[in-house]
């Protein structure tokens, strides 16, 4: 067995999500979940299929957030994973609608950070082991940044 860290690309001003799913229809699943929460979001999918044709299916209403999807989706090259690239909104808009879909089995990350996924590679194929996802941490939170963290919450509409 062989392990690799596959840096992913996160769109400008946008954010990934990368699952795992068992199921081809997963793809169009997931775009009836997302269009329907947050009509407005900007989004493409890819799903990397596990048998059969082995294709990356791809879904989306974005040909630039689309292809990006793809090159995640390439670049990790483990079965049975999705990856979404959107805009014009947050993860957190569509995480519930997204493990909602029967065929999700798990969401690995939801970000805008810089993120790495943590890939074990065997003579069957490649799977995803976890993400590295943004920096570790540099300290405790004072009371002057639990203060912005709750000021920023409610100024974008998230707490009240």
């Amino acid at each position: 067995m062989e392990l690799k860290t596959i840096p992913l690309e996160i769109p400008e001003d946008g954010n990934v999500i990368v699952g795992q799913s068992h199921f081809i229809k997963t793809v169009e699943d997931l775009y009836e979940a997302i269009v329907g929460t947050v009509p407005q979001m900007k989004f493409g999918i890819a799903f990397n299929e596990a048998s059969g044709a082995c294709l990356v299916r791809v879904e989306g209403n974005d040909d630039e957030l689309k292809a990006s999807a793809v090159r995640n989706a390439l670049a990790v090259a483990a079965g049975h994973t999705f990856y979404v690239s959107l805009r014009n909104g947050y993860p957190v808009n569509v995480l519930g609608r997204i493990r909602d879909v029967p065929e999700v089995c798990a969401v690995f990350c939801a970000t805008a950070n810089p993120v790495e996924v943590i890939v074990a590679e065997t003579a069957a194929g490649r799977g995803i082991l976890g993400v590295v996802d943004g920096s570790s941490p540099k300290g405790v939170e004072t009371e002057a940044d639990a203060a912005w963290r709750h000021d920023l919450l409610r100024k974008i509409g998230y707490k009240r």
